[in-house]
């Protein structure tokens, strides 16, 4: 099954859950759409992984859960999370699209979070050097990963990105973050080349569908990319770059902070980067730090080398 027939399948799954939610539990709208949104992150997670919902079990649920731990969503959102996507396999066994429920012995996530892999400098050149810049959609893909990577934009908001919030001859973007807050971000002058050549000599190619004329990212077809494909690109790239690290977009907005932490860039104004709400959530980021304190002092200062 190629990627459009998956994402297919999961776009028809989630419409019959919402028919569901609303028909048959009798669900307000505030409440359906929380549960969409949970099963929205499962749905990116499994279309990654060349998944239907059919063919998930435990150890894929909890996979997406170490994932999802290693993000900047708090562990309280990550429980209730839990208990949508155990409502929409619920609603897969009534329907009788499966005959077990992975979600039954599904554990609450612990409250600490691990950071997921991180990747170097290098490894994001090489991601990028897989790609044929030749190619519309490779080139596109290319810009992608620098803006990602750049200024360590949420995938939400790489595609959410729209024309107006670009500001290059001030070497910025105006992003609009969770709960619609909006935050100045700087992005570096090699990623606005490519940006400016990606929306002078390819996006002005596209046949752009109505209502999606602002969006800055689209696909071939005209209309605004998903986060599902986003994550396959990122997924992709680091495959053929020979990277054995678990890669997905949100690695890349932790190689962001991690490279500026390490780098001595003050928290305060990594969070506001970020467009954290606390600087409790940015601080993880020091853990980071202090490991490569450690692990530097380990390899140079002779005390620590005569140990090993």
């Amino acid at each position: 099954m190629n990627e459009s027939d998956i994402i297919c399948v999961w776009n028809r799954v989630v419409s019959d859950f919402e028919i569901w939610l609303k028909l048959e539990k009798g669900l307000m709208p505030n409440s359906i759409d929380a549960y969409l949104h949970d099963v929205a992150y499962l749905s990116d997670y499994a279309a990654a992984n060349s998944l239907i919902p059919e063919q998930i079990t435990l150890t894929d649920l909890q996979n997406f859960l170490k994932e999802l731990n290693s993000t900047d969503i708090a562990a309280t959102t990550q429980c209730r999370m839990i208990s949508g996507i155990r409502m929409f396999f619920k609603y897969l066994l009534i329907e009788d699209a499966i005959t077990e429920n992975p979600a039954e012995l599904l554990d609450v996530p612990k409250t600490t979070r691990k950071l997921p892999d991180v990747l170097t400098n290098n490894e994001i050149d090489k991601m990028l050097q897989t790609l044929n810049n030749s190619r519309p959609d490779e080139a596109r893909n290319t810009v992608m990963i620098e803006v990602l990577y750049g200024c360590g934009l949420r995938v939400s908001e790489l595609v959410d990105l729209t024309l107006s919030q670009l500001y290059l001859d001030e070497e910025c973007l105006l992003i609009t973050g969770k709960g619609n807050k909006q935050r100045w971000v700087p992005i570096n002058s090699g990623a606005i080349t490519v940006l400016r050549n990606y929306l002078t000599l390819i996006r002005t190619q596209i046949p752009v569908k109505a209502g999606h004329e602002n969006y800055v990212f689209l696909n071939r077809r005209g209309t605004k990319l998903s986060r599902v494909y986003v994550f396959m690109v990122i997924k992709k790239a680091a495959e053929a770059a020979g990277i054995r690290k678990q890669v997905s977009p949100h690695s890349l907005r932790h190689s962001f902070a991690t490279e500026l932490v390490q780098n001595g860039a003050d928290l305060r104004a990594v969070q506001e980067m970020l467009g954290h709400s606390s600087i409790t959530t940015t601080e993880i980021y020091t853990h980071v730090s202090r490991s490569y304190l450690r692990a530097t002092i380990a390899n140079y200062h002779p005390r620590y080398c005569k140990e090993k």
